[in-house]
């Protein structure tokens, strides 16, 4: 195995499309190459918090977001760097296929390679092809001068005739061909509507770890791998999001649990105390709170327990009378509006603070980037870049002031979203960071 480098080195891991075994195959290689002895750190392209939740259960310590639509390039390679300090080697998760980004471009993981200069392993599905996936992967890999995909792993081998025939058929390109793995029902991992079943949930995520370790260690050559590795761009200056408040009181379990952790290590750099509770423990806020935060999640699967969750609600209601600010995006707007009507169509009684209501009835998908300019007097940064992606829908308006006016990745005008009433405020939006050039 190769040495442990004093100037940490990386590697993306991106594929041809979504579904090709990219998040598996960046579990086996973290798990495989920390079991190792190797200090390993995760990193994760886009907006995303489920998969980055897996990350740090394989490298043993937090997953960054790196998001190239959303960050500056000077802001990405600030925030790889102080993540990857410490640590011999960051693996970085792409998102969907290698060139898929925002509608009006940018935001593919090949676009984060580029801006980091860091070299891509292409995880291919071999379940339909043979000889065939040489064209493919030339392909990807001759598609745009600007990156370097150096190395190949195959998924979803059916046999050790099959592995042969796509060995053989790499063999001649310029990539390295770095192993095969097979099909392996250990390696499944459930999902739902917003993509994977969160790691909190996953009764069995140890085993799947160690099947990702054993089938990585043994089917791919990992000397090899770091070999291919290069240096991360090195830290110069990080700027930070301003805070909620000095003290701010966090909701977090499995209903609130699509928090960035860059956002949190930026309050934190500001020096603001962070406190975290469980609403679906009945949790409160903390007493002496100056700002809560209610991020998104999966309110709708637990509308009944958050309703019935008195201490929670008093709490909040106690630091709405104290004049601490109450923000919540996607899930967390959703609690702060004055019902939640679940997939069955009965309504729970939220906190009532939004005059809104939401539904998860009738599903319908809104997905996209976002651009975002604050209208309502909000602690907020005037203008930001985030997200949206949620199934649930906008039952009743309700008469708040609207928060933001928004455009997509296009620039086409979504109109204004959200509410805000004195010092609550919220809307579906997830927030990544201050636009550019703010």
């Amino acid at each position: 195995m190769a040495e442990p480098t004093a100037t940490p080195r990386g590697i993306v891991i991106a594929a041809p499309s979504s579904g090709s075994g990219k998040t598996t195959i960046t579990l086996g290689l973290l798990a495989a190459l920390r079991d190792r002895g190797l200090r390993v750190a995760a990193a994760k392209v886009g907006p995303d918090y489920i998969d980055p939740r897996f990350l740090e259960a394989a490298s043993g310590g937090s997953c960054v977001n790196l998001d190239p639509w959303a960050m500056p390039p000077e802001r990405l390679k600030a925030r790889l760097a102080s993540h990857a300090a410490g640590h011999d080697v960051v693996i970085i998760e792409g998102v969907m296929g290698l060139f898929d980004g925002a509608e009006g471009r940018g935001g593919a993981t090949a676009d984060l390679a580029s801006m980091l200069d860091l070299p891509i392993l292409l995880v291919v599905d071999a379940s339909r092809q043979a000889q065939s996936i040489a064209a493919l992967v030339h392909g990807f890999a001759t598609f745009r001068a600007d990156i370097n995909v150096v190395a190949t792993i195959a998924t979803r081998v059916g046999s050790d005739r099959h592995k042969d025939m796509v060995a053989n058929a790499l063999e001649p390109l310029a990539t390295i061909h770095l192993g095969s793995v097979k099909s392996d029902s250990e390696l499944s991992v459930r999902s739902r509507h917003l993509g994977l079943v969160q790691a909190c949930e996953q009764e069995e995520l140890a085993k799947l770890l160690t099947a990702a370790s054993r089938c990585l260690g043994q089917q791919v050559d990992l000397d090899e791998l770091i070999q291919l590795t290069q240096p991360v761009p090195p830290l110069e200056h990080l700027a930070a999001l301003p805070p909620l408040g000095q003290r701010i009181s966090i909701a977090r379990d499995a209903a609130f649990g699509f928090i960035y952790p860059h956002i949190l290590s930026d309050w934190h750099r500001h020096g603001s105390e962070l406190h975290f509770f469980s609403p679906l423990a009945n949790g409160a806020p903390a007493s002496n709170c100056d700002a809560v935060y209610l991020p998104g999640g999966y309110p709708e699967l637990s509308a009944g327990a958050i309703s019935a969750a008195e201490n929670f609600k008093a709490g909040v209601q106690t630091a709405v009378a104290n004049g601490a600010a109450i923000y919540g995006e996607c899930g967390g707007y959703m609690v702060l509006g004055r019902a939640l009507i679940d997939e069955h169509g009965a309504g729970h009684p939220m906190l009532g603070l939004l005059s809104h209501v939401t539904s998860f009835k009738e599903r319908r998908r809104q997905l996209g980037y976002r651009k975002l300019r604050r209208i309502a007097d909000a602690p907020l940064p005037l203008n930001l870049r985030g997200h949206e992606f949620h199934y649930s829908t906008i039952d009743s308006a309700g008469q708040d002031a609207p928060l933001f006016e928004v455009t997509d990745s296009k620039g086409r005008n979504l109109g204004a979203v959200g509410g805000a009433r004195e010092r609550v405020f919220g809307s579906y939006m997830h927030m990544i960071d201050v636009s550019p050039g703010t």
